[in-house]
């Protein structure tokens, strides 16, 4: 991962509210959740979160799949474990590592 896509990416889950969906479809699933689910559950106004969902979407952390009338959203965990490997990539190179 180039270090402008991982800005990009850490920017948007840097919004405590993409966070908190992010989170939720982490904690959901491979399935991911209907939109309506994670509305309720996070009590987010429908416009407010279709703007979230859309700017997670645009850096591939979700991806969205419509189901007849229902769209779902589905995390990404190849992006997410793509970014930690970034993050850890170079951790401990210069000092003696605890991890």
């Amino acid at each position: 991962m180039e270090n402008e896509i991982a800005a990009k990416i850490l920017a948007e889950l840097g919004h405590i509210t993409r966070l908190s969906i992010f989170r939720y479809l982490v904690q959901v699933g491979d399935k991911g959740a209907p939109v309506g689910q994670i509305q309720e559950k996070l009590n987010i106004p429908w416009s407010t979160l279709s703007h979230h969902i859309s700017r997670l979407v645009s850096v591939e952390l979700i991806r969205q799949v419509r189901d007849s009338r229902t769209l779902y959203c589905i995390p990404q965990f190849e992006v997410l474990d793509d970014l930690v490997e970034f993050l850890r990539s170079e951790c401990c190179t210069e000092a003696k590592c605890k991890m």
